[in-house]
């Protein structure tokens, strides 16, 4: 089969999304199928093309990745962190999508379109071209949309036409994923909440993970006889909205005035970058604010922390989501520090890879934390938490499963 990816993330940018797909399409090609992809040149998560990278990956440029698929760019805006301007990145990379798919695909068109939200407009764009080519398409769901609108600050501004701009916006989203020949979702409590709203058999295929790239971190040895002891706590990943990261400086400084010697390092960037750091100022500076590394320095990190922090705001929607990063600090067997709720919770809980503590929760984090100073035992992980990476979220099992999808919707669509 001919397949078409419509995606704003892809390699050589280096995130959950990216890694996502890579997997999934080295399997695609390997089963025998062509796999092209539509997607801007890489500029996430900085809104800028890097200077190295804006020849070889202009719009209109096309690539070969080093497992066969055809990656062809699309026209992007510049942009910074603000969600207005990121918005219209993603709607000129759509529409840009359209014109260059009917240019590219006019001879022989895909036999199946996929389409991977965030970004949004491209389930409208795979919809018009599935319309349009008369080809089924699949829609893959990385988070909680449509219902994240209602709680994202500043998507949609406070107003009289506020709760109307929700509601179109929710029914428009809801109307392309149930238009759809499938829809994928990453956790199974978001499929049951779409299943109730009428949506027919969603697919539950999860971010996904390598134990063959993480290796296993023991904990720390703790210092012996007259030197002094400290808590290490690492948060690795995207300083954004979602994550709640106040919680974490809070419950640091509040430890560091009862003079529990602890440790707390934030590692990565993102919209809230100059917030949190502003605020950790204000908090007399209880944690190490490091910018990003490269993929190779993560794990120096892991090593030096005695728990790994995983966090989302206490939202609805993230009762339904499982933040890829649990999937990497499960592989890594580091104890975990989960500041979640709903399916997420639920893994920390049954897999007894760490101590979960309700988002939001200042009082219970630095109980915990205390704790863990006190009792340094309970920082020791069993395997647990890799084997349940092993018979879940491996690559090559995501990378099936979805091929299993994509020729089930194809051999419908043929039969229809």
């Amino acid at each position: 089969m001919r397949i078409l990816l419509i995606t704003h993330y892809f390699a050589p940018e280096n995130a959950a999304p990216q890694r996502r797909w890579d997997s999934i399409g080295v399997e695609l090609v390997k089963a025998g199928h062509e796999l092209h992809v539509l997607c801007p040149p890489p500029h996430y998560p900085s809104g800028r093309v890097r200077e190295g990278y804006r020849k070889r990956y202009r719009p209109g440029s096309w690539q070969t990745t080093c497992y066969g698929a055809t990656v062809h760019r699309v026209a992007y805006m510049p942009h910074g962190l603000g969600i207005a301007s990121r918005t219209l990145d993603h709607l000129i990379a759509g529409v840009d999508s359209i014109r260059r798919a009917c240019r590219l695909f006019s001879r022989r068109r895909p036999d199946v379109i996929i389409t991977t939200a965030p970004g949004i407009p491209s389930i409208f764009v795979s919809r018009f071209l599935g319309a349009l080519w008369k080809r089924p398409v699949i829609v893959e769901m990385r988070d909680a949309w449509p219902d994240l609108v209602t709680h994202v600050p500043g998507l949609v501004r406070d107003g009289g036409s506020r709760a109307l701009m929700k509601r179109l916006i929710h029914e428009a989203i809801t109307s392309g994923q149930r238009g759809s020949a499938g829809i994928v979702t990453t956790t199974a409590r978001f499929a049951d909440v779409l299943t109730e709203r009428g949506l027919q058999r969603p697919v539950v295929i999860r971010n996904g993970s390598s134990l063959s790239q993480h290796r296993t971190i023991p904990p720390r040895e703790l210092p012996q006889g007259d030197e002094l002891r400290e808590l290490r706590a690492v948060y690795v990943g995207n300083l954004g909205r979602s994550q709640g990261l106040d919680v974490v400086l809070m419950a640091a400084a509040k430890l560091r005035d009862e003079g529990l010697p602890i440790r707390v390092r934030l590692v990565g960037r993102g919209a809230e970058a100059t917030r949190l750091a502003k605020l950790n100022r204000l908090l007399g500076s209880p944690a190490e604010l490091v910018g990003p590394v490269p993929a190779s320095q993560v794990g120096i990190h892991y090593a030096w922390a005695d728990t790994t922090i995983v966090s989302l705001k206490d939202w609805e929607p993230f009762e339904w989501t499982v933040p890829s990063k649990l999937y990497e600090l499960l592989a890594v067997g580091r104890h975990i520090t989960c500041l979640l709720g709903g399916e997420g919770a639920q893994i920390v809980r049954e897999t007894n890879a760490g101590d979960v503590v309700t988002p939001g929760d200042v009082d219970g984090l630095v109980t915990l934390w205390r704790g863990l100073f006190e009792e340094p035992e309970r920082l020791a992980r069993s395997e647990e938490g890799r084997r349940w990476v092993s018979e879940h979220v491996e690559f090559e099992r995501l990378g099936a499963k979805y091929l299993e999808l994509i020729e089930q919707v194809a051999a419908e669509a043929k039969v229809s």
